[in-house]
């Protein structure tokens, strides 16, 4: 599924649900030793889902450990990232002359909570999801949602900052899957130019919304 937005040069597995006796390495084990069921599943089969896209690259198995907040730290000239929601674990990878960033987010196709739109959005964002409202494809508010974790997913492994929901404006295209990022913050210098934005794709199906971004090196 998650290969339908992405470019053919990234790397990627998914799962649906969670396979059972999927192994850790011990330093993994280590870092989910004290969590929950649910968290356990989660990291499992995502690390699992990394791994398979890292052996895709001819990369050998390795632990998957915990970076700055949490990121993951992925094996020198690689870029990757990781999702998971309620039915879905996918993660993808790509070597670093294919991309300088990846950024993944999975949630289920559901409206939102009732009063997290207004905390993670911006007020054109919202203006934008009233005309959206009678367009049918995805739900609309958590198809901005989760293009905002996809955005701060690539953003953060080039800037080691933090990105809030109102640092970045999203314009979703409800025909063709696409949507763009206009970041409203200094953004970070990619070769020879600032990067004030990021290009994405999303996918609404079986109950699930996928969205990708993926930032290739710039030329020369």
């Amino acid at each position: 599924m998650i290969e339908e937005i992405l470019p053919a040069s990234i790397a990627w597995a998914e799962e649906f649900g969670d396979p059972p006796d999927v192994p850790l390495f011990p330093e993994e084990e280590a870092l989910i030793s004290a969590a929950v069921e649910k968290r356990r599943r989660e990291f499992t089969t995502g690390r699992s889902c990394a791994r398979r896209a890292l052996a895709a690259l001819g990369e050998r198995p390795a632990p998957l450990l915990r970076g700055l907040r949490g990121a993951p730290q992925w094996p020198p000239g690689i870029v990757g990232s990781i999702t998971h929601c309620a039915g879905y674990r996918g993660a993808a990878a790509a070597r670093d002359r294919d991309a300088v960033t990846i950024g993944l987010d999975a949630e289920p196709d559901q409206p939102l909570p009732d009063q997290v739109l207004d905390t993670v959005s911006l007020p054109g964002e919202r203006a934008m999801l009233r005309d959206l409202a009678a367009v049918p494809g995805a739900s609309w508010d958590r198809l901005l949602f989760s293009a905002k974790e996809s955005v701060y997913k690539a953003w953060f492994p080039l800037t080691g900052r933090w990105l809030g929901f109102h640092d970045a404006r999203i314009d979703v295209n409800p025909a063709d899957g696409t949507f763009q990022a206009r970041l409203l913050v200094a953004g970070p210098v990619v070769g020879a130019s600032v990067l004030d934005g990021f290009a994405g794709r999303w996918l609404a199906r079986d109950g699930l919304i996928l969205t990708a971004i993926t930032a290739a090196p710039a030329p020369g």
